[in-house]
Formats: structure tokens, sequence, C-alpha cells
């Protein structure tokens, strides 16, 4: 995916402002930054749920301004960080509804999924509402994954969970990248960013104020004081 010169809009509110990444296959790049930053439009400017302009380039077409149902069909999952699980659905039927019918052979099933997360296959017939939070942050990176995606845009995965869970969800975004699939991660833990992702880019202000590698980030202290540590 190559995006070019984003701008996104709340009615008047202009967030952001020329907006330049690329995620290329099977990379994971980890989106950096303060709360207000622009990351999260950002997510939601790709998946068509905000105003925006410019371009978004997916295998060759620009999508920009396309339903998500539509880029859920071209092969790209957005997980948001509200997690939007259906409550009175079990884990199974939740699952089931982000299948997608396709003329490949999915990379993915339910068994893949129950081994990811062993917890869901526990709580397979259990309706998803009554399920931990970080139960329901497994429900949802597994029923992105039945959609077969070959980018997976995923919003503060990491958000409220307990240490253990958090290693789950890191050792999950490692396998999608062994698998092909590209991620772009929006995180606040600058630990399990810097340590699974290929490149990073740090956002603020609805800018990319920094690109690079994690190692390039670790010597930019005035990058990280200035976009990342807070400031008291």
């Amino acid at each position: 995916m190559i995006i070019s010169n984003l701008h996104a809009f709340y009615d008047k509110s202009h967030i952001l402002h020329g907006v330049n990444l690329s995620i290329a296959k099977g990379e994971i790049v980890a989106l950096l930054g303060r709360n207000g930053s622009g990351r999260s439009t950002l997510a939601k400017a790709i998946m068509g749920l905000v105003q925006a302009t410019g371009a978004v380039q997916w295998r060759g077409v620009n999508v920009l301004g396309d339903p998500p149902f539509k880029m859920a069909r071209a092969g790209i999952a957005y997980v948001p960080e509200s997690r939007d699980i259906f409550p009175k659905l079990t884990v199974a039927q939740n699952l089931m509804l982000g299948q997608q019918t396709s003329n490949r052979q999915p990379r993915w099933s339910f068994e893949d999924m129950y081994q990811l997360f062993p917890k869901l296959r526990e709580r397979a017939n259990t309706e998803a509402g009554v399920l931990s939070g970080g139960e329901q942050q497994m429900l949802t990176l597994c029923r992105s994954l039945m959609g077969d995606p070959d980018l997976i845009i995923i919003d503060e995965p990491t958000e409220g969970l307990a240490p253990l869970v958090v290693a789950q969800v890191a050792d999950y975004l490692t396998m999608l990248k062994s698998k092909g699939v590209s991620v772009l991660l929006i995180e606040q833990k600058l630990t399990i960013a810097m340590r699974i992702s290929d490149r990073v880019a740090v956002m603020g202000h609805g800018r990319i104020a920094f690109e690079g590698t994690p190692d390039q980030l670790r010597d930019r202290a005035d990058v990280r004081h200035m976009w990342l540590e807070v400031n008291g």
C-alpha cells in the first residue's frame, strides 16, 4: 500500500496534513505518536470512514474513498481500538461472520484461530459480550484474519491488556508477517513496536515527523523526546 499526500477532515477540522507512507508485503510498520497526533484518523481515512483527499494505492488502484466493505473485499482488514465484537453472538459465530467467499483457498481456518488463542476454543460457544477484554481482543484479531486479508490495520491492540496477553498479540503479529501479511500497527507501547516492526513512523500534529528502522529511532533521542515522551 502506498499512501500519498493524504489529508483528512472532521467537518471543518483539518486533521491530517499531507501524510506519505508505504507498507510493503509482509512488512510490519508501527505508527507511533501521542494521543491526538492523527494515527487513528489515518486508519479511518484509509478505510473510507472520514472525509479525505490524496491517494491510497492498493494493487495499483487508488482506493481512497471506497467504503469499508469494498476495502475488506479487496483484502484490507481493520481492527479498531473499540474492538467491535458482536456481544450477543458466540465466539464461533463472530468468527463465522469474518469469513469471506473468494476464488482462492483461505489461509486460515477455525482450527488455526483456536491454535493461535486456545482460550477461544474454550469459549467457542460463549457469548462474546461476557469475554474478558483480552479475550475480546483475541476474538477481534481472529475474526479479521478469517476474512483472509493481505493487509491488516490494527489500532492499539494491546491497550489495557495483561502482559501475558500482550505477548500473545506480539506473537500473532509476528506470525502474520511470516505468512506474508502486511501490518500497519498503531501502538502506544514503544517496547513492543520497536521489537516486532520492520519500520516505524512517528506522527505529530497530523504529519509524519520521522520514518525509519527501530534502530534509527533508538538513535534519535530528539525525536523520541519531541513526539513520543510525556513531557511533564
